[in-house]
């Protein structure tokens, strides 16, 4: 079992950032895939970003490419998104979720969720 823990979710004004973290309790990250998602009241749960066990490039959903930035910490325990720019349609609960295999956009595909953490941006 992989337990996940999001922070860093706030109020904040339309054009600022936040930094949102998510750490596996007890262990490293660095085998498991990372993606960041979000669902706003009402709304589907829907992709952001993520980066694979594999390496290589992070993937976005084109709405928050050059505005968020999905990364690991060098001893791989945390895996960031840096948001800027932010807008109110950004408001929405985020949630990291974490697969061993699994690498993509797909939420259902992964086996491990965090609690999800609440983004409120006001213009």
């Amino acid at each position: 079992q992989v337990q996940l823990v999001e922070s860093g979710g706030g109020l904040v004004q339309a054009g600022g950032s936040l930094r949102l973290s998510c750490a596996a309790s007890g262990r490293t990250l660095s085998t498991y895939s990372v993606g960041w998602f979000r669902q706003a009241p009402g709304k589907e749960r829907e992709f952001i970003a993520y980066i694979s066990w594999r390496g290589g490039s992070p993937y976005y959903e084109d709405s928050v490419k050059g505005r968020f930035t999905i990364s690991r910490d060098n001893a791989e325990t945390v895996v960031s998104l840096q948001m800027s720019s932010l807008k109110p349609e950004d408001t929405a609960v985020y949630y990291c979720a974490a697969d061993a295999l699994y690498y993509g956009a797909s939420w259902y595909e992964y086996d491990y969720w965090g609690q999800g953490t609440q983004v409120t941006v006001s213009s």
